[in-house]
């Protein structure tokens, strides 16, 4: 088991980092984020397939092809607004859809999708159009509009800039699982909901509270302007000034996605208690499912992304 779980690790480690490395020193003005739109791309196939499968096998009604190609839709509408540098063009800053709006129209086109399908073959098969339809979408947009935000949150700023801010919030995010894990292995008596997940303690969750922090603030000091490289922040973005100081920002940050983490990763244990499942899926061998790796970002993605747009970072 954990011989699997650090070969599993090192290669998406290995890969994750070529990526990046890509992205941070090869993209074309204006389009950064296109290389790790493959990563964006497994991440969201793996965490919809994950959830549809483990819909499916507890008895519920869902179209799992479908399903997997609307979240796919809309991850891939925050891309739109990167189509223009490709052809040597700089995207429209009047555009009355602007870039955000993308998301919308793509989060509008996957419903349409998924209720098609169910019209397309409605009669022919067996009944159930209306779960079909209602879990398809749920699984679309809750996989879909946190990824497509990951696209935005790369595209904030200038440069480099929205790289340290999408890295920034990786690592925060996932810096409380371990700052939870061992506080709660440690002291942990308190639990935090039993129902839900054993394992969890209200120890352990203020523990990995205080573990994002100090990692948003290492991130904020030192990361965050190596990474930038001199990238400006979003210039149209409701700046408060005083969150540009590492210490503040962090103070903001850390808490935020930290508690957005938790209520991600206990969103995913609801799912599979539900379903009556211990893991959401084997894609990773010694992991899990990919959900397991992305339970935690998907709610985290917002907060992180309000917080930058407001001044965090500088």
């Amino acid at each position: 088991m954990l011989k699997d779980r650090l070969r599993t690790s090192a290669i998406l480690i290995t890969i994750i980092a070529a990526l990046l490395y890509l992205d941070g020193h090869h993209s074309i003005r204006g389009a950064e984020g296109l290389w790790l739109l493959p990563l964006l791309l497994f991440f969201t196939v793996g965490t919809a397939s994950d959830m549809s499968s483990l819909l499916s096998k507890s008895g519920r009604l869902i179209s799992r092809r479908t399903t997997i190609l609307a979240a796919a839709i809309v991850t891939l509408s925050a891309c739109v607004p990167l189509v223009w540098p490709l052809v040597g063009s700089q995207y429209p800053a009047d555009c009355p859809i602007g870039r955000l709006g993308w998301i919308v129209a793509g989060a509008i086109t996957s419903v349409f999708l998924v209720i098609g399908a169910e019209m397309r073959v409605y009669g022919k098969g067996p009944a159930g159009a209306i779960e079909r339809t209602s879990l398809g979408v749920f699984v679309s947009l809750y996989v879909g509009l946190p990824m497509a935000l990951m696209v935005a949150l790369r595209s904030l700023g200038d440069g480099n800039w929205g790289l340290a801010a999408l890295l920034t919030t990786i690592a925060v995010t996932k810096s409380t699982d371990a700052g939870a894990y061992f506080t709660g292995k440690s002291i942990g008596r308190n639990k935090l909901i039993p129902r839900l997940s054993p394992g969890k303690t209200w120890e352990g969750a203020v523990g990995g509270i205080l573990t994002a922090t100090l990692v948003a603030f290492v991130c904020l000091q030192w990361l965050f302007p190596a990474i930038s490289g001199g990238g400006s922040p979003p210039l149209a973005a409701p700046s408060i000034a005083i969150l540009a100081q590492p210490v503040w920002g962090a103070i903001c940050l850390g808490p935020l996605l930290a508690v957005s983490g938790m209520i991600g990763d206990l969103a995913e244990s609801l799912v599979k208690r539900d379903c009556d499942a211990k893991d959401s899926g084997n894609l990773l061998p010694g992991l899990g499912g990919v959900w397991d790796v992305t339970d935690s970002l998907i709610a985290a993605v917002l907060p992180a992304f309000l917080c930058f747009a407001a001044g965090v970072g500088g």
